[in-house]
């Protein structure tokens, strides 16, 4: 069988790309920067853009299952998926979509449904690796973390966790109509999660709490407008309950318990280290 990635060089996408090809799986990997992609050698990298779905009529031939992404999941690039992406992989012959999901009820999941598609869809609650995006700057120059909601609780999980999930999903057909919630191990708040970085890199890092007047100011900075940040404040203050309940799916699906933030944190140090 072939497996169709997209979002190859994502944070997901890099670790599903990976373990099917750990898998003797025949990878074609989608990028829109297909010279960019440094993915693993005999992995087929092709030229597509899921905003653009006539782009990836040429890679869904000969494809049996798809790995397929909503949104971007990397901070420094912006992408939207076009449901018609869905009615071109049924076209083609594609039989399985397993989809990296956040509400799970967009217009790409309801294209999905609609679909004649086997289908599952994976919804973690949070990346351990949001950690890089928000604080390795501030962790590497200064040795702080500055934030709004210290004592927000969260059940993340690690990126290879996730993809350990899809993999399962795109090549074993008993996960149809199956919608996977995933978490890490345990619900850490943010104040303990700098801790275990403080810990794994062998360096003091302050936490400084930041008052919603201060976050706000820095939200906009970076450019969010009012209503993400209203979103981010609102998450701060009462996150949802699934947010930070731990559930055992990565097991239940796997086979092997999720990984801990102290193992993710040991696998990165060097992002956080000068």
């Amino acid at each position: 069988m072939t497996v169709l990635v997209t979002g190859a060089t994502g944070t997901v996408g890099r670790h599903v790309v990976e373990q099917l090809v750990n898998k003797d799986v025949q990878v074609r990997a989608v990028s829109r920067h297909p010279e960019r992609a440094n993915l693993p050698e005999g992995v087929e990298v092709v030229a597509g853009d899921l905003k653009s779905p006539e782009t990836l009529i040429p890679a869904f031939r000969g494809v049996t299952a798809l790995y397929l992404i909503t949104s971007s999941d990397q901070a420094d690039a912006t992408l939207e998926t076009n449901p018609q992406v869905v009615e071109l992989a049924e076209k083609a012959g594609v039989q399985s979509v397993s989809l990296l999901t956040v509400y799970g009820d967009g217009p790409v999941e309801q294209a999905i449904k609609n679909s004649r598609l086997e289908w599952a869809f994976v919804q973690p609650v949070g990346f351990m690796a949001n950690a890089i995006d928000d604080w390795q700057e501030s962790i590497r120059k200064e040795g702080v973390v500055r934030t709004l909601g210290g004592g927000k609780r969260s059940a993340i999980i690690h990126e290879a966790d996730i993809a350990a999930v899809f993999v399962e999903t795109l090549l074993e057909n008993r996960h149809h109509g199956n919608v996977y919630t995933l978490t890490g191990p345990e619900a850490l708040s943010t104040i303990e999660q700098v801790e275990i970085i403080s810990k794994g890199i062998g360096k003091e890092i302050k936490f400084k709490e930041l008052t919603e007047e201060e976050a706000r100011r820095e939200w906009q900075e970076v450019g969010l407008d009012d209503e993400s940040i209203d979103f981010m404040v609102q998450m701060s203050d009462n996150p949802p309950e699934i947010g930070y309940t731990v559930l055992p799916t990565v097991e239940e699906v796997t086979g092997r318990p999720a990984k801990t933030f102290a193992a993710w944190v040991s696998e990165h140090k060097s992002a956080f280290m000068e």
